[in-house]
């Protein structure tokens, strides 16, 4: 399997995490690492083995950007941040306050799939798990509730 899909999946990888060789390496590794530990991912009658590839190196590379944009303070570049603004807690109050109005106004279905997507930072299978649905039905919701939510946003006069 190594032999016959590791340049492709690298290929894939870099593409990914935007040409970080080591990452990409380190995404090809874990893919492969989860390929060999669950075999029965790759029978033949359920899908081919390289877009079942594909598909884990995209999932785990999601994963792995939730995980360092949840973290404060990491720093991604040699660069020095630029010192930051002072925070109006009066915006930030109101703006709690419009995220959460245009989420109530939402379907029930749609504001829980956002809240267990982007609030409760779950992978589409840990949501799908937690939703009892399947994955795919976790990724249609997310696209369409974020659709409803940019509408909801729009007619309260949020630009942005």
């Amino acid at each position: 399997m190594h032999d016959e899909h590791a340049d492709a999946l690298f290929a894939h990888a870099l593409r990914l995490v935007n040409g970080d060789r080591s990452r990409a390496e380190d995404l090809v590794q874990e893919t492969l690492l989860r390929a060999w530990r669950h075999p029965e991912s790759l029978d033949p009658t359920r899908g081919s083995v390289r877009a079942w590839l594909f598909t884990t190196a995209r999932n785990l590379a999601i994963d792995a950007w939730r995980r360092r944009s949840s973290r404060v303070g990491e720093v991604y570049t040699d660069e020095l941040p630029e010192p930051s603004e002072t925070v109006d807690e009066t915006e930030r109050a109101v703006e709690a306050w419009t995220v959460a109005e245009a989420l109530n106004r939402l379907s029930p279905t749609h504001r829980e799939v956002l809240v267990e997507c982007f609030y409760q930072g779950r992978s589409v299978a840990e949501a799908a798990a937690r939703l009892g649905v399947p994955p795919g039905t976790v990724k249609s919701r997310t696209h369409y509730a974020l659709r409803s939510l940019r509408l909801v946003l729009a007619e309260m006069g949020v630009t942005g």
